[in-house]
């Protein structure tokens, strides 16, 4: 049977490249970066070369990043770094997050609350997007942080990051504060080109995620721009510029290096980014086309080249996911963390969807290796595997 991939959203595959560059530091090159000898200055030349191919990808420098254990640990330490003194000193402090947020951010948002700090969830458009508007008449004077992902990792929506950067400083310069912008930028990263320079200038954190640009599991990264100081998670030895404590992931560091070389290579063709927009999209349209009561969530918003999130009506997405696996279709009905869950997705039931309309929605996540003779055999699998469905129910 020919296995078909399409939930690069949940987890890429790694690359050749990417396997090969990590290999020597499993037994070879295996010192401790911390050490002065010379294995161990071996280790940290990688870990520093590293980091330097990432901050090559974001446009900033290298000392801006740090190394985490992935995309969750990267939003907690961005929200609880930022926000926890506030909390120690007593000091009214004011986060401004969103409903659509990964759970790694609304639950350290939630988290935050319960300990006293006071907290807006922004509600999206219908089609997945948060008006800057309704940012702007959030903000307070003591805001502290505002913290907007970049593209939703359910519907793949792009939010205007940079608009609500732009005029959460402006309104922090007419009041005399300083409130920081934070993005997950989780599923944008290796998707989209991320300029901290030009385009974001004025996000100060940003978070990404190895897993799901093509290195493996337990690798991420938060970006903290020059002179923002954070409060640790975790207390031990002054790695990451004593930001982030433990011995580093030299491995799966090394890995995102290498990941992050190939995705700017990737980016830097524009042609690139359009085949694999075009083969999501002949995969949208053929489905819209070949199954009727058939809706696309997110329809008008910008999205990743790589997303689609589609609504089949009288369908239940939990039993649609068995009948495509058993046909060899790897697919998702919302985030993977919540893949066993009963309740509906909490994005789709904030965009105005209702519980019976969530639960029928499938997201279906193309990687840079999925093919135009995949797309043509999902398009045969798909339509059938509804109709079986809708004929039993």
């Amino acid at each position: 049977m020919q296995r078909i991939y399409l939930d690069a959203n949940a987890t890429t595959p790694v690359l050749p490249d990417v396997v090969e560059a990590m290999r020597p530091f499993w037994s070879e090159s295996f010192g401790n970066p911390s050490s002065a000898h010379h294995s161990g200055q071996r280790t940290r030349s990688a870990v520093e070369h590293a980091r330097a191919s990432v901050a090559k990808l974001l446009n900033c420098t290298a000392k801006e990043l740090v190394f985490t254990s992935g995309g969750t640990e990267s939003d907690n330490l961005a929200l609880s770094g930022v926000l926890q003194p506030f909390l120690d000193s007593k000091e009214p402090a004011h986060l401004i997050t969103t409903q659509i947020e990964h759970h790694a951010v609304l639950y350290a948002a939630e988290s935050l609350e319960r300990r006293g700090l006071e907290v807006t969830y922004l509600t999206p458009t219908c089609d997945g997007l948060i008006d800057p508007t309704t940012l702007e008449a959030a903000l307070k004077p003591h805001t502290k942080l505002v913290s907007i992902m970049l593209a939703n990792n359910e519907t793949g929506a792009i939010q205007p990051v940079g608009k609500i950067a732009r005029l959460t400083k402006a309104f922090a310069e007419r009041n005399a504060t300083q409130i920081l912008v934070h993005t997950d930028a989780v599923q944008a990263a290796a998707k989209l080109p991320i300029d901290l320079i030009g385009e974001f200038k004025n996000v100060d954190l940003l978070s990404l995620s190895g897993h799901k640009m093509y290195a493996p599991q337990g690798t991420g990264v938060l970006f903290v721009r020059k002179g923002i100081q954070l409060a640790p998670l975790f207390h031990g030895g002054p790695h990451e510029r004593q930001r982030r404590a433990g011995t580093e992931n030299v491995p799966g560091i090394v890995a995102l290096g290498r990941a992050s070389e190939l995705a700017h290579t990737w980016l830097s063709d524009a042609s690139r980014i359009s085949h694999l927009a075009s083969l999501r999209d002949r995969l949208e349209a053929g489905l819209l086309a070949a199954i009727p009561h058939t809706h696309l969530n997110a329809a008008a918003s910008p999205r990743v080249p790589n997303t689609t999130n589609l609504r089949f009506e009288s369908v239940d997405a939990e039993s649609l996911l068995i009948a495509l696996d058993i046909q060899g279709i790897a697919a998702s009905f919302g985030a993977a963390c919540q893949s066993g869950a009963t309740e509906p997705s909490h994005v789709l039931l904030a965009m105005s969807l209702t519980p019976t309309e969530a639960r029928s929605s499938l997201r279906l996540s193309l990687s840079r290796l999925t093919t135009a003779e995949e797309i043509d055999c999902a398009l045969k699998i798909i339509p059938a595997a509804i109709a079986r469905l809708r004929s039993l129910a």
